[in-house]
């Protein structure tokens, strides 16, 4: 399936693996799909605006309320604009909030207004993925129809082993291919 055209919403959270969300992007870009990044200010501390920027080719959006652009309804239309949105990586703190509806964030808060299908890929400690809150979350936002890529098993930057690594971009890339085409499906 062609995702020429497409419009796909990358949210990113804190954590190492932001390094990796440039050559997702750029895989994207490189199919003709149309690229939004939406940041957690915890995302920033791991990669810059400014490198999406670059690979997008579009804005960033971080604030939720930016003093220099207009706001009000931002997330609104963040949230109606894409055919899927990708959150990667994510971790056990994004999960949770989104698992009980706590949008104190633009990401969170685009999220739970978003109807489109939200494709989440997990990135955190094994502890922390193995943690029977995150596994109850994970279970509660999968019972809700949120969609997974991973997480995959292998060394995390902690020197920790285990599973918690985020899938790599070529997998999330055929995991969005793989959503777009349930999608289309559905359609009548």
């Amino acid at each position: 399936m062609s995702i020429k055209g497409k419009k796909i919403t990358i949210g990113l959270t804190g954590g190492i693996a932001c390094y990796k969300i440039p050559y997702l992007v750029r895989l994207l870009r490189k199919a003709q799909a149309e690229v939004q990044v939406i940041m957690t200010p915890s995302a920033t501390k791991f990669i810059t605006p400014l490198t999406l920027e670059t690979v997008s080719g579009q804005p960033v959006a971080v604030k939720m309320f930016p003093s220099d652009e207009f706001a009000s309804t931002r997330h609104i239309d963040l949230a109606q604009w894409p055919d899927l949105v990708v959150v990667a990586p994510a971790t056990a703190n994004f999960m949770g909030k989104t698992a009980h509806g706590i949008c104190d964030d633009l990401l969170t808060t685009v999220i739970c207004a978003t109807p489109q299908p939200i494709l989440i890929a997990p990135a955190m400690n094994p502890q922390m993925w193995s943690n029977r809150v995150t596994q109850k979350n994970h279970a509660l936002l999968s019972e809700l129809g949120y969609l997974f890529v991973g997480p995959a098993e292998g060394d995390m930057a902690c020197d920790d082993r285990g599973v918690g690594r985020m899938a790599e971009p070529d997998e999330i890339y055929a995991a969005v291919v793989k959503a777009l085409r349930r999608t289309q499906k559905k359609k009548p």
